[in-house]
């Protein structure tokens, strides 16, 4: 399917718009709420079976840091 450049732009812009809104939605956000999110967050990690999986890696994200920061002294 093919659209005009100026239906494109429209798009892009609407997209741009979206964007923009979702950047700014969370600094709105009391703490209180944004611990609220957090607590729904990690339910869903548990609720789905993420937590196994996200522990297995665990080590090894620890040891890619350790190496990043010996490459970067810091």
């Amino acid at each position: 399917m093919k659209i005009s450049k100026e239906k494109a732009l429209e798009f892009k812009n609407r997209w741009r718009i979206v964007n923009e809104i979702q950047r700014k939605e969370p600094q709105k956000l009391s703490p209180l709420k944004k611990l609220h999110q957090l607590k729904i967050l990690m339910k869903w990690a548990k609720d789905f079976g993420w937590i196994e999986t996200l522990k297995s890696e665990e080590l090894a994200v620890r040891k890619r840091w350790i190496k990043l920061k010996k490459l970067y002294h810091a």
